[in-house]
């Protein structure tokens, strides 16, 4: 069992950026896909972006394309996910989870989940 921790998240602006970060720690990291989800408020949660676990490829919500970067740094067991013109609509709270297979694809079975980290951007 892997076990994961978001943190990053925070009040930003519109306009303005956050970096998340999720530690894994239990199962070597390198071996999982990783994918960020997001929950709004009154909404499911919907997939936000995926890469696979050698980080060779990477897969986005068309909602967040060309504003969001995903990222992994397997020495360090994190996941990232830069995310810049942040708009109101991505407040939510973000989680970060683990796909089996490696693949990272948005349609992946994934795993274990974190607790989640809070971003709220104000208008």
């Amino acid at each position: 069992q892997v076990q994961l921790v978001e943190s990053g998240g925070g009040l930003v602006q519109a306009g303005g950026s956050l970096r998340l970060s999720c530690t894994a720690s239990g199962r070597p990291f390198s071996h999982y896909g990783m994918g960020w989800f997001r929950q709004a408020p009154g909404k499911e949660r919907e997939f936000v972006a995926s890469i696979s676990s050698n980080g060779g490829s990477t897969y986005y919500a068309d909602s967040v394309k060309g504003r969001f970067t995903i990222s992994r740094d397997n020495a360090k067991n994190t996941v990232y996910l830069e995310m810049n013109s942040l708009k109101p609509e991505d407040t939510a709270v973000y989680y970060c989870a683990t796909d089996a297979t490696g693949w990272g694809r948005p349609v992946s079975d994934f795993g274990s989940w974190g607790q989640g980290t809070r971003v709220t951007v104000s208008s």
